[in-house]
């Protein structure tokens, strides 16, 4: 059997945690952040969870991860 290619993208952006959910880092933090308040800007920088219905999809694109 083969080895399975890792995506490139997905193991840059995805870790898996120790319970085996997928780790995600939270969107909208890149640019225009005058507008957002400092609260919304802290609770952005937390890790998100990759969705239930996504997380299969995830987990083929890594892996070994």
């Amino acid at each position: 059997m083969p080895k399975i290619k890792t995506h490139s993208g997905a193991k840059k952006r995805f870790k898996v945690s120790k319970k085996g959910k997928i780790l995600r880092a939270k969107a909208y933090k890149s640019h225009i952040l005058t507008k957002k308040s400092t609260k919304r800007k802290r609770n952005l920088r937390k890790t998100g969870l990759v969705d239930v219905t996504n997380a299969a999809q995830v987990k083929r694109l890594i892996p070994y991860k």
